[in-house]
């Protein structure tokens, strides 16, 4: 079945979609009201579309991240975050959980990591975070099993 024949879950089974538009919606008031600022919410979500290979989500939050500030060379390092000197503790903290979100089949989410992110977090902003990732792994998982198109983005006018 070719990409342009594919089935697009969230037009095929609208109800279902805007369930899981909805449940995101009250993941990201969870999420404001436990102190996540939206540059650490939107570091992580870019990285995990990024390990998973969402194209279609990488483009949604890498233009939500730079409304909030984050810069292209902050979202150029996010795959080599370790080695990078430019992200916060707790958004290293979130960035190392959205690891463990996107690869939970392997290890789940380690005891030394759970201890280690919880040392940074507040059990609110834990659960916040985690809820997050929770809900970008669902329209990751459903982006990418439609092959939803990332066309290129038309080049700006010159402004000369």
């Amino acid at each position: 079945m070719s990409s342009e024949r594919r089935i697009h879950l969230s037009k095929a089974a609208r109800p279902a979609y805007d369930a899981l538009d909805q449940f995101a919606r009250t993941v990201g008031r969870i999420a404001a009201d436990a102190g996540i600022d939206d540059r650490l919410m939107e570091l992580a979500l870019i990285h995990t579309s990024q390990l998973n290979g969402c194209a279609s989500c990488i483009r949604v939050h890498v233009t939500r991240a730079t409304a909030a500030g984050v810069t292209a060379d902050e979202i150029a390092q996010l795959p080599a975050w370790r080695e990078s000197g430019v992200f916060s503790e707790r958004e290293r903290a979130a960035l190392e959980l959205a690891e463990a979100y996107v690869y939970i089949h392997e290890d789940g989410v380690s005891d030394e990591l759970y201890d280690h992110v919880g040392s940074v977090f507040s059990e609110a902003e834990y659960v916040a975070v985690s809820w997050l990732l929770v809900s970008i792994n669902a329209f990751n998982r459903i982006t990418i099993a439609g092959r939803y198109p990332v066309p290129p983005r038309a080049a700006p006018a010159d402004a000369g």
